[in-house]
């Protein structure tokens, strides 16, 4: 076997050394859990038309345009771009009413500190959409302020924190940035890698064309010929590496084992990466690792979906410790909820305890502490008090950080309770703990008493833009100019300007309906349009709506955000948001 390894050496030596430097350089205080709600933080009440934050709500808007299958998207335009003004994105900007000179006039000062400031915040799912869309787009980099790896980095850091696993290979794959991006390709590789989808992080390799600058990327690159059963092509790299002094012992030893070189099980564990995880266990026959609190993410993701974690059962409950990384490792998704729930229902308490709790749980572990409020919860009848364990239950797992492992079971609770019989001052706990499913795959009923319930909003559907709403529009307006009980809402003013912005002419005589006050919009944003700096004025947009369902933020806000996108004209982009805000769904 070493003579057929040191022959493959000398052979790709004398045929390939000129190709190496292409593939290698390939390289606290206690906190009381039976206190109603959470101490929030502290709010910025700086006003936001002076440009300051502000914390906005969460949900879906719609579906991605990602979805498209097979859709690149300005494919003609692409090709007519030079590499030195290379379009990174995976978006048409027309789908969006966005072109490719968005961030032309940006100034990367203002891009780099509103990002700052967006990071600090949770974003909500309708946040996280538009931004993604922002970022996605097909546009020149911006360069003023701002280098182009910044702004790559931008993107790389905003696509690893909101882990759209499909975005980001799309947008590594389709714009062949690998080598731009190595931390964005190791988290996506490492995903798949830890979610025990070998054949799938090899994929991405088999897609890259030019060869792997970074080290890690090289080995994983390295392993998956090995996998692939192209040993000859992984030789040459392992050999080329090592004429440049590239040496892992602890990579070679496994890769060796794999190649039929040593026959002897390489049983050496690294927790180093979750390509050395994976490499101590593929080539460990007797494999066997005992996660702790400590172990990363990733690892316990592996163990997790390679059916190598311990049976629940079979856990000692004396054993603390290994019940808090089981919590742990539930928050994370590695356990189920079930299981671990399961494990809670095999403590024994006696009648006293279980009769009372909140006494009880004084003296005993935040383990027990859960285990007998879980059980109290299946045993109360008493409506009031089944909320106060559920909303100590909920508060002790957030105490710990580890707030998903009470998710869906809470959920189960909750549905099961009659919402007439919830108790006024657990309403908000009720609500904020349910899913918003129903409400946002409701159908939309059409009310024609209420102009922006009305059929007019038909006419925002892509399918319907090319009719003229003229008419329509002008006789719903008469028709309220006659009612004068008729009150004439926000949500009114919002429709008939997003028509106005879109060139229906609405008849003089009905001016005077309501008024419009410019000043709404916050002046920085309103400069941000003045200057023809979109990317700018959409990123302030994502700040404004910040944490917030874009359906729950009041009804002034919606209108200046609503306002900033007419005069952008980012009329696919305004027309979804209004399909979210403006009808009445059941």
């Amino acid at each position: 076997m070493k003579n057929l390894k040191l022959l493959s050496k000398n052979y790709f030596l004398v045929i390939s050394f000129s190709l190496f430097f292409g593939f290698v350089t390939n390289s606290q205080e206690p906190v009381d859990i039976w206190v109603l709600g959470e101490k929030k933080l502290e709010e910025n009440t700086t006003s936001i038309k002076d440009g300051a934050e502000k914390n906005i709500p969460q949900n879906s808007i719609y579906k991605m345009q990602s979805q498209k299958k097979g859709e690149l998207g300005i494919e003609e335009t692409q090709t007519l771009i030079s590499k030195e003004t290379k379009l990174v994105g995976i978006y048409d900007p027309a789908e969006n009413g966005l072109d490719i000179n968005m961030w032309s006039n940006s100034n990367g000062d203002q891009i780099l500190n509103i990002f700052k400031r967006i990071n600090k915040l949770e974003l909500s799912t309708d946040a996280a959409e538009i931004l993604d869309i922002l970022l996605l787009t097909n546009a020149y980099y911006p360069k003023i302020n701002i280098s182009k790896e910044q702004f790559l980095e931008i993107k790389s850091k905003w696509l690893i924190k909101h882990s759209n696993f499909d975005l980001i290979e799309k947008y590594l794959l389709n714009n062949k940035i690998i080598n731009e991006q190595p931390k964005l390709t190791k988290y996506l590789v490492d995903h798949y890698l830890s979610q025990s989808k070998v054949k799938k992080a090899c994929e991405i390799f088999s897609e890259i064309k030019e060869p792997i600058q970074d080290l890690y990327l090289s080995k994983f690159n390295i392993y998956c010929l090995v996998n692939n059963n192209k040993r000859d092509e992984a030789q040459l790299l392992i050999d080329l590496q090592s004429e440049l002094g590239v040496s892992d012992k602890f990579f070679i030893k496994k890769i060796d084992y794999l190649m039929g070189y040593n026959l002897e099980p390489a049983t050496e564990v690294s927790e180093k990466t979750i390509l050395d995880f994976h490499l101590s266990h593929r080539t460990n026959p007797e494999f066997k690792f005992e996660p702790k609190n400590t172990t990363s993410r990733q690892i316990w993701k592996y163990l997790s979906t390679s059916n190598l974690l311990d049976n629940i059962s079979d856990i000692d409950l004396t054993d603390i410790e290994k019940i808090r990384s089981v919590e742990k490792a539930t928050h994370e998704g590695n356990y189920t909820e079930k299981e671990l729930f399961e494990l809670y229902k095999r403590f024994q308490f006696n009648i006293n305890q279980l009769l009372n709790i909140k006494e009880s749980t004084k003296v005993l572990s935040t383990v027990e502490t859960r285990a007998l409020i879980y059980q109290g919860i299946l045993i109360t009848t008493e409506i009031e008090n089944k909320f106060q364990l559920m909303n100590a239950l909920k508060n002790s797992f957030k105490n710990d950080g580890i707030e998903n492992a009470f998710n869906i079971e809470l959920k189960v609770f909750l549905k099961n309770i009659d919402e007439d019989k919830i108790p006024s001052n657990f309403t908000t706990f009720y609500q904020n703990n349910l899913d918003d499913e129903e409400t946002e795959q409701a159908n939309i009923k059409i009310n024609n008493k209420i102009l922006h319930q009305s059929k007019l909003i038909n006419y925002l559907k892509p399918e319907k833009s090319k009719n003229d709403p003229t008419k329509d529009i002008n006789n719903f307006l008469k028709k309220i100019k006659k009612d004068k009980k008729y009150y004439f809402s926000k949500k009114d003013v919002i429709l008939v300007e997003a028509f106005k912005s879109d060139g229906i002419k609405i008849l003089e005589k009905y001016s005077d309906l309501y008024q419009i006050n410019d000043s709404e919009i916050p002046s920085d944003i309103q400069i941000f349009i003045n200057s023809g700096d979109v990317a700018v004025a959409l990123l302030r947009i994502v700040e404004v709506i910040g944490q917030d369902n874009i359906k729950n933020i009041d009804e002034d806000t919606l209108y200046f955000i609503i306002s900033t996108l007419n005069q952008l004209n980012a009329d696919p982009l305004r027309n979804r948001i209004l399909f979210k805000v403006l009808p009445l769904k059941v």
